[in-house]
Parts: structure tokens; sequence; C-alpha cells
């Protein structure tokens, strides 16, 4: 199974010289979990969640106005493309300590798969990992 597959393709950003107020704002209005921090080219620079925002209130005591996204931000972002197997993402998440990917196609953004789509699909994926190990057993020799 590919990335694509499972990935999702309304990817919210903020621009990096946004304030956190800014970023909440959107996790707030598209109901998401996180969102990308994009450079002026609209290159994947950070990745902040709803646990950063809450963090960076409670630690610093500033609100949210006065703290830029890029002093949270997680850094270096771990990208992927569509066509990446499930399976090797999930081994990249979990090699990198994430649970949301941006997917890059080439130069540009154009998905996020987080630990939540591998989750739901992850019966789907056994199947085809069970299909493709059996698959041995039905090839003819000549």
């Amino acid at each position: 199974m590919q990335v694509t597959e499972i990935m999702s393709t309304d990817v919210v950003t903020v621009d990096r010289d946004a304030s956190l107020r800014d970023a909440v704002g959107k996790l707030l209005t598209h109901e998401v979990g996180s969102v990308v921090v994009v450079s002026n080219e609209g290159n994947p620079v950070g990745i902040v969640t709803e646990t950063d925002a809450l963090n960076a209130g409670y630690r610093t005591g500033n609100p949210f106005e006065d703290i830029r996204v890029m002093d949270l931000a997680h850094r270096p972002v771990i990208t992927t493309s569509p066509s990446a197997t499930v399976q090797w993402v999930a081994r990249k998440m979990a090699d990198n300590d994430v649970k949301k990917v941006p997917v890059m196609d080439d130069l540009s953004l154009v998905g996020m798969v987080t630990l939540t789509d591998i989750v739901w699909r992850l019966s789907d994926i056994r199947a085809e990992v069970g299909d493709m190990s059996t698959a041995p057993e039905d090839w003819e020799l000549d």
C-alpha cells in the first residue's frame, strides 16, 4: 500500500513568521491536530501540534500572539513521497519519533500522513502483507 492511498490532501499550513495565535486559529478553524510551518517558497520548515501550543502557553506564560511558531516548531521536518510504501513511512516515523509526516511530490507539499491514518488502515496493511507473503506459493516455475 502506498502513502497516496491513505494520506490527507487538505494540509493546513502557516507562514514561518506567524504567531502561535495564528497557528492555533488554524488548528481550531480546520479541526486538525497540527499545522505545517512553511517558508516563503512553500516548503515545510517545521510542524506545530496542539500539544506544542499548550506547552508553549503554559511554560512561557506569554500570550500566543507573542510566541513565534518557529520558536517551537519541530525541526527538521521528516517528509515522504506519495509513492512510498506505508510500511516504509511507518518505520521512518518510529525511527524519528514523529506522528505526522508531510508528503512531498518533488518540491510541492501535496499531503500529510499521520500515525492515525496508518492505524485506521492497519487491517488493510496486514492483509496486503499477508497476500505478499503467500504469493511465492502461487508462482509457477518453468
